[in-house]
């Protein structure tokens, strides 16, 4: 059984003190490193200077012992031991550490006239150690490095302080950092869990980083578009049943009235007939519930070939001429002269026009005409096919909406004949799939007009019969 993921807060903390305690750690050691290389060498190169001066005043002669004897005193009180060198080799001085950094190697360079600059480990302890010579043999100033780097330490000392503190309120800071970062995170997050389970009122106030804000907004928006959706869907639902009770309660009515024999002989054909149209209306919509149900799903099979579309809407056309005929209807069929092709399926791109050829012969009057026409856009890249009608046409505000499930139905419901309120949505769905576009608009004949758009294939061969 797996861990449970650490809090977001958690691992930014976690990061946040480790860069400081690595950024105190590597700036401290280079920091601390630099600073005592660096005193050291300053120690020495003092020592030196002090040696040149015991050097100059020891050549004075005996004329500056006094002053030469101030000097030792002020040596020894910044803990610098000196030792001298006679000409014969004999070593005296006060204080070990002098005299134990003369060595006899020392002692040859200062009578052979050379300087000395070393550092030596005595007793455990590094000793710096500038010897000169002098007219009388030489001189040795011996210190201790922990003397001579004393007030370096302490800064070091206070340095290490300095970060400790620093890495403390950089965690410090870190902490209040990810709890602000976090706070609307957590709140993001909870309203998220409650739209999982339902709620719809959730409102998720934009705080903390642009990114969070964005989120936050991104969340509103999601809940708002949802409860919108849902309305619609119940709205749909609620309409569904109405339209589906409405041929049910039909058929039930007159099925009674044949069981209790209330319908005489002479009615049988008239209530069987509206039986049967009520029927038919019932499977109509039940089918349209269907192709609107599989349009979203990876079963729904489209099959694109090769299609002279000039040739497939003259065979729509035909069909759709004698229907129109029969009710009173013109129908013209406008196709360019020569093959336009596309890759299509064209059983489903006739399911596309048949559903909007049926929506104009339901509202265009008798003697206004329907129209069919085939063409292309001006680039080439697009066929164009065209469903106008002599109707009573679309108003501006019903553009935006037209394919939106039961939205038309519903405004003109009862003012003019209306189908199942699918239609127009398992249209756009099916152009969709084709890998089309479809628009309404208004017709030059005064009533709506439907467009699509298709791509166009550059093939060569026959047309699909």
């Amino acid at each position: 059984m797996s861990a449970a993921p650490r809090p977001l807060a958690y691992r930014i903390a976690l990061l946040a003190a480790t860069v400081s305690v690595l950024t105190a750690l590597v700036g401290g050691v280079i920091s601390i490193g630099l600073i005592r290389h660096t005193s050291q060498q300053s120690a020495q190169k003092t020592l030196a200077r002090l040696a040149d001066a015991a050097q100059a005043a020891a050549n004075e002669g005996a004329s500056a012992q006094t002053s030469q004897l101030r000097a030792r005193q002020e040596l020894l009180a910044i803990n610098v031991q000196v030792a001298t060198v006679n000409s014969r080799g004999v070593v005296a001085g006060r204080g070990n550490l002098a005299v134990e950094a003369t060595t006899p190697a020392v002692i040859s360079r200062l009578l052979a006239g050379e300087s000395v600059s070393m550092t030596r480990r005595i007793d455990g302890q590094l000793v710096l150690v500038e010897g000169r010579p002098t007219n009388a043999g030489g001189l040795v100033l011996a210190q201790r490095r922990a003397d001579a780097v004393a007030v370096s330490d302490r800064a070091v000392r206070l340095i290490l302080f300095a970060l400790a503190g620093a890495v403390g309120l950089s965690i410090g800071l870190s902490l209040l950092v990810t709890w602000r970062l976090s706070r609307p995170l957590k709140r993001t997050a909870q309203a998220a869990h409650l739209l999982a389970v339902g709620r719809r009122d959730i409102l998720v106030e934009p705080e903390g980083p642009a990114e969070m804000v964005d989120v936050a907004v991104a969340l509103n928006v999601l809940s708002a578009n949802l409860a919108t959706s849902e309305s619609r869907q119940r709205e749909f639902l609620l309409a569904v049943s109405h339209d589906l009770r409405t041929p049910l309660t039909a058929i039930s009515g007159y099925a009674e009235s044949l069981v209790d024999e209330v319908v005489t002989d002479d009615q049988v054909p008239r209530v069987a007939g509206v039986m049967l149209e009520e029927a038919r209306r019932l499977e109509r919509m039940i089918a349209d519930l269907l192709d609107l149900a599989r349009l979203d799903s990876a079963e729904f099979r489209v099959d694109f070939i090769d299609v002279d579309l000039t040739s497939w809407a003259e065979a729509a056309g035909a069909v759709w001429r004698s229907r129109c005929a029969a009710n009173g209807v013109e129908f013209l069929l406008q196709v360019p002269p020569t093959p336009l092709w596309a890759r299509t399926d064209p059983a489903r791109l006739r399911q596309v026009i048949d559903g909007l050829l049926e929506n104009a012969l339901r509202v265009t009057p008798v003697g206004a005409p329907i129209v069919l026409a085939l063409g292309w856009t001006g680039g080439s890249s697009n066929a164009v096919i065209e469903v106008r009608d002599g109707g009573p046409g679309l108003r501006d505000e019903d553009l935006p909406v037209a394919f939106e499930r039961s939205v038309l139905y519903e405004r003109y419901r009862g003012v003019r004949q209306v189908g199942t309120g699918l239609g127009l949505a398992i249209v756009k769905g099916l152009t969709t799939r084709l890998g089309g576009q479809i628009a309404a608009g208004h017709a030059p004949e005064g009533g709506a007009r439907f467009t699509v758009w298709l791509p166009i294939t550059p093939v060569t061969g026959t047309p699909t019969p």
